[in-house]
C-alpha cells in the first residue's frame, strides 16, 4: 500500500500514510495524563482536540480508538478517511447540462418542421400554386432533415423517431404535390 511518514515528537510518534488512511499516535504508558494532553496539542493543525473527542478533517471524518500493542506501550490509533467527490451531486449536473442539451436540439428540430408544415399547408390552400414554389420548400425540408439528423446522432432522438419524423415531412410533401397535379403515383403492378 501506501508508505507511512513517520514523525517523532518528545515522547510521541506520530505515523501518517500518504493517503491519510491510517494515523496512529502512540505515547509511553509511563507518561502522565498531562503529558499526553501536551503531546496532542503538537497535532492542532490536524484537527486533534486535547480530550480527544471525533473531530472532523477539512477532506474527511477522523475516528479515534485506543488500542495496546504491549505492556508497556498504549496506543491510540486516528483513522482519517478523506471525503469523495459527492458523485449523486456531480450526476446532477451532468443531468441538467445534457436535459438543457438535448432540450435545445428537441426545439430546433420542432421549430424546423413547424416552419416546414405551415408552408406545406399555406401551399395546399393556394389554388393557382405553381410547381417551382415547391423548391424553396424543399430547401426548408433539408435543413429540417440536418436538424433532426444532428438531433439522432447527438441522442437526443431516437433513431426511429427521427426516422418518422423525416418520413412525415415527406408525405406532407407528397400530398400537396398530388393535390396540386404535379406528382401522379405510379399504380402498384399486379405480382401475378
Amino acid at each position: 500500500m501506501a508508505s507511512a511518514v513517520n514523525c517523532c515528537l518528545s515522547s510521541s510518534c506520530f505515523t501518517l500514510q500518504s493517503k491519510l488512511n491510517n494515523l496512529s499516535l502512540r505515547n509511553n504508558i509511563n507518561s502522565s495524563p498531562n503529558a499526553l494532553h501536551q503531546n496532542f496539542s503538537a497535532f492542532k493543525t490536524l484537527s486533534f482536540s486535547s480530550n480527544l473527542s471525533n473531530n472532523l478533517f477539512s477532506k474527511g471524518s477522523l475516528s479515534i480508538s485506543t488500542m495496546t500493542q504491549n505492556p508497556t506501550r498504549r496506543g491510540i490509533v486516528c483513522e482519517a478517511a478523506p471525503k469523495k467527490a459527492d458523485s449523486a451531486a456531480k450526476r446532477a449536473r451532468q443531468a441538467e447540462k445534457r436535459r438543457l442539451y438535448n432540450k435545445a436540439k428537441k426545439s430546433e428540430v420542432r421549430t424546423r418542421m413547424k416552419k416546414v408544415l405551415e408552408e406545406l399547408d399555406g401551399l395546399r390552400k393556394k389554388p393557382d400554386a405553381q410547381a417551382e414554389e415547391i423548391f424553396p420548400i424543399e430547401k426548408l425540408i433539408a435543413e429540417a432533415y440536418s436538424a433532426i439528423d444532428k438531433a439522432v446522432k447527438a441522442g437526443s432522438l431516437h433513431r426511429n423517431t427521427g426516422a418518422r419524423r423525416k418520413s412525415r415531412l415527406a408525405r406532407r410533401k407528397k400530398a400537396v404535390e398530388i393535390h396540386h397535379g404535379w406528382y401522379t403515383p405510379v399504380p402498384a403492378a399486379n405480382a401475378a
